[in-house]
């Protein structure tokens, strides 16, 4: 049997999300809670099939500097959402993400990070385990070198989230924490959503995992 879906309540006069098969608008610009709004609401995009959601933290700042920079000043682009055809849904398998098999997903070939730096970076805030970050390209290898796309980004994220679990498979979980999200542990399929970009440069993802017994 499988666990069902996990909701999260959306805050009132909460930010649009999409309602078809496409990511926020190209060029529009979203306040810090704007942002956050749409990272809570993520959670409410249909997903054929998918389990509970992993819960993930957005990028809060530490410092006074740090809020006014990334907070109060800043002006951020939209999440990127997988949404996928044949059905029309949201959410790629991380497994057919490594693989390659992204025939059915939206807008595979359009480019991403057009105009940003070498890499960004990839946070994940799994429950129970520190958190985790690491870089992937923006660029492919290419000559010229040219922004990645939808499904090379999909396919990078994949990457990390494997080598995520590889490297905590074996690590206890972090007290208190709930048994139900131990890596490794009859997890049958974890289904990527939605990026949303909570810094200029760092992507903090949605995840949702099928457990089966």
């Amino acid at each position: 049997m499988s666990l069902n879906s996990q909701i999260l309540t959306p805050p009132v006069q909460a930010a649009s999300i999409p309602s078809s098969s496409h990511s926020t608008p190209t060029g529009k610009k979203y306040t810090y809670r704007q942002e956050y709004e749409l990272f809570l609401r993520a959670t409410h995009l249909p997903a054929v099939n998918a389990g509970p959601f992993v819960p993930q933290n957005i990028y809060k700042p530490h410092t006074n500097s740090d809020r006014k920079r990334y907070v109060e000043e800043v002006s951020l682009e939209g999440p990127l959402y997988f949404a996928m055809d044949s059905p029309s849904e949201y959410g790629i398998p991380l497994t057919d993400a490594l693989h390659s098999r992204t025939k059915r997903l939206v807008d595979r070939e359009k480019p991403v990070f057009e105009g940003r730096g070498p890499s960004v970076s990839i946070r994940l805030e799994w429950p129970g385990y520190r958190q985790w970050t690491r870089q992937i390209p923006t660029k492919d290898f290419r000559s010229p070198p040219g922004p990645i796309t939808m499904a090379k980004l999909a396919k990078n994220i994949a990457k990390c989230v494997q080598r995520f679990i590889d490297e905590n498979k074996d690590r206890n979980l972090e007290e208190p924490s709930n048994l139900r999200w131990k890596v490794g542990l009859r997890v049958n399929e974890v289904r990527h959503i939605s990026g949303s970009g909570a810094q200029e440069r760092e992507q903090s993802t949605h995840l949702a995992e099928t457990i089966t017994f």
